[in-house]
């Protein structure tokens, strides 16, 4: 069973920076595609970024400039790097691995918190 576990959410000023982490367990992750989403109360999650397991990143328009998602397969580990945060920005991250093949497995994480407010 894979595990994903968000951190580094938390209150920031507008203009400010947070980097999310996304740890994963009980399978590595060299070979998902990993991709942050959000979802603020009453609206559909959306996606923010991804990085396929070969690396190549895609962005949501409104990100992009921003954001950079990135992954380190020897910790096990995807990244969320945000920086010149909008208030617009402030939702729960949620973190998803995806393995494709015969069968497509994916999981999520609990999610983390990202408030941006002065």
């Amino acid at each position: 069973q894979v595990q994903l576990v968000e951190s580094g959410g938390g209150l920031v000023q507008p203009g400010g920076s947070l980097r999310l982490s996304c740890a994963a367990s009980g399978s590595a992750i060299s070979s998902s595609d990993m991709a942050w989403y959000r979802q603020i109360p009453g609206k559909q999650r959306e996606l923010v970024a991804s990085i396929t397991s070969g690396g190549r990143t895609n962005y949501a328009d409104s990100v992009k400039g921003r954001f950079s998602i990135s992954r380190d397969n020897a910790k096990n580990t995807a990244y969320l790097q945000m920086n010149s945060l909008k208030s617009e920005d402030t939702a729960v991250y949620y973190c998803n691995a995806r393995w494709v093949g015969i069968l497509t497995y994916n999981y999520w994480g609990q999610g983390t918190q990202v408030t941006v407010s002065s």
